[in-house]
């Protein structure tokens, strides 16, 4: 027994933090919890005695920093774990990402600074009159804060969602620079490619809307499927939403025109779990698709009343009748470091 070298750097880069200023890594405690989750999922806690039954589910604690399991042996509990479980180490690896990300998450709505009327006066020149001075002013502070929140929502999204997918099922992002996907019409010029796996270059989608982006954006889209062929890759879409509409079908078309093949809905994930195995698809139902589909089956028709508040160290949201509270911290948290 014992870890590979390989397995103990994947370990280091799944604790790191990164170079952001807000990232957190996984200390001890953190990363036997993982351990701790990964078995349980697996059902293998009886191989892990010393880990007490009773700690919490992941997405059952509502703050993400005490998802911890103390006093025990991170090393010790990791090293049994992918002794016992071929894939446990990626398994390991997407749910740290994932954790890692949340608690990134967390300090972002405890940190995100209060815009400023120099960022958002000229708005009011839209509304100036329609309400009161007071209350415009309020609103456009309130609106710019959200903005940021989500704003960086997405982005750390975009970090997360397709590289975990990716590692699923056993393939690898690239970026642009590093893209064995070249552009057909500058083969100097790579392409970036959510995931690679073999001769495969996948792209995976949440959802394709009908809002047109730019035509030229929609352009580079359609240019993906060729570019992957004439770079000797099959081209792969996988869309995790079926809602049908005309762009989805001509991104269907280009990408089947290109020898390609396409997976949507209920198929695409029924093919990223074949893709991913018996263990990493346990992953991406429990991770990924369940609670996706969760907040998609509990969208409301009617948008509900929603109560925003904020202090020196608190965030509130009452939606409807549910109160959810976050964790707020005045100046820079490089301070803090």
């Amino acid at each position: 027994m014992g870890l590979t070298q390989s397995q103990k750097v994947l370990i280091e880069k799944t604790r790191s933090a990164g170079g952001s200023e807000l990232a957190t890594g996984l200390n001890d405690e953190a990363c036997a919890f993982i351990v701790a989750t990964i078995a349980r999922d697996l059902n293998r806690l009886d191989a892990f005695p010393e880990i007490a039954a009773d700690f919490p589910e992941f997405f059952k604690e509502p703050d993400p920093q005490n998802l911890e399991v103390h006093g025990l042996d991170f090393y010790v509990l990791i090293e049994r774990l992918f002794y016992l479980v071929p894939d446990a180490d990626t398994y390991f690896a997407c749910l740290g990402a994932l954790q890692k990300s949340r608690l990134k998450y967390a300090r972002i709505l405890e940190y995100q600074p209060i815009p400023t009327m120099d960022q958002v006066g000229p708005r009011a020149l839209l509304q100036y009159g329609l309400m009161n001075p007071k209350a415009l002013a309020g609103f456009l502070l309130w609106r710019k804060w959200l903005f940021d929140i989500d704003n960086r929502a997405g982005q750390e999204t975009g970090y997360l969602f397709e590289p975990i997918i990716a590692n699923a099922i056993g393939g690898e992002p690239f970026g642009a620079k590093k893209s064995p996907i070249k552009r057909h019409d500058d083969k100097a010029k790579g392409r970036q490619v959510d995931c690679i796996r073999k001769k495969r270059a996948y792209e995976i989608k949440l959802r394709v809307t009908i809002a047109a982006s730019g035509q030229g954006r929609w352009k580079e889209e359609l240019d993906f499927p060729v570019d992957c062929k004439q770079s000797g890759f099959k081209p792969v879409l996988v869309v995790l939403d079926p809602t049908p509409n005309p762009k989805l079908n001509e991104l269907n078309a280009a990408f089947k025109k290109a020898g390609g093949e396409t997976y949507v809905g209920d198929t695409a994930w029924h093919h990223l779990e074949e893709e991913a195995g018996e263990v990493m698809s346990i992953f991406l139902e429990k991770y990924v698709k369940t609670p996706m589909q969760h907040v998609l089956d509990s969208a409301p028709e009617e948008l509900p009343n929603i109560t925003l508040k904020m202090s020196n160290d608190k965030f509130s949201i009452l939606l409807d009748d549910e109160l959810s509270e976050f964790r707020r911290t005045l100046g820079d948290p490089a301070d803090l470091e």
